[in-house]
């Protein structure tokens, strides 16, 4: 259907609200972390949910932000370069290097959950069913690595196979040259 304007009127149904609410709450936060990284702006977000329990977003924190609104931290405006309440510049730093890592690591993280919850999907619709290696006795373990050595010599061995197939194959597809022919010496009699 694609994207369409939506009209700016409160959800009625209390469950679609709470659902809007936790999916624009994340869009707002993202955008405020967006700001201040890319900007070195200071931002905070507060935000209470229909049922009353409060989110926030903070950078460098909510504290930091609110207390120099609220005007008891008076530090000059800084124009952009972002300072933590009672340390340095390479405080700040750090902290923008390390929200940084953190939001690339949160990516991963959730990047290899949703690859893990796929690769759950194809095993189970696969039907394969993996041996629990923690349930397994001393002797089973050892038929289990005998089995997985057989394979990986199944595999090298197949691996060669197809590698020498390939290259029959190339060598085949190559016209030959009249000029790259081998000619024929003749030899004389007193060698034969």
């Amino acid at each position: 259907m694609g994207r369409r304007k939506i009209e700016m009127v409160m959800v009625k149904d209390g469950s679609s609200r709470q659902v809007t609410f936790s999916k624009r709450r994340n869009g707002v936060f993202k955008k405020a972390n967006e700001l201040a990284t890319l900007c070195g702006a200071e931002v905070a977000v507060v935000a209470f949910s229909p049922g009353g329990k409060p989110f926030s977003f903070g950078q460098p924190s909510v504290g930091a932000v609110s207390d120099r609104f609220l005007h008891r931290d008076q530090r000059k405006p800084n124009h952009g370069k972002s300072t933590v309440v009672g340390s340095s510049k390479d405080g700040a730093c750090k902290v923008s290097i390390l929200t940084q890592q953190l939001n690339e690591l949160l990516k991963q993280l959730y990047d290899e959950k949703k690859r893990g919850e796929m690769l759950e999907k194809a095993k189970e619709k696969s039907g394969y069913k993996a041996p629990i290696i923690n349930e397994m006795g001393l002797q089973e373990l050892g038929e289990l690595k005998g089995s997985l050595e057989r394979l990986r010599e199944d595999i090298k061995a197949r691996v060669n196979e197809m590698e020498a197939s390939s290259s029959l194959l190339l060598l085949a597809k190559k016209p030959v040259h009249e000029s790259e022919r081998p000619v024929a010496k003749k030899v004389p009699k007193s060698y034969i």
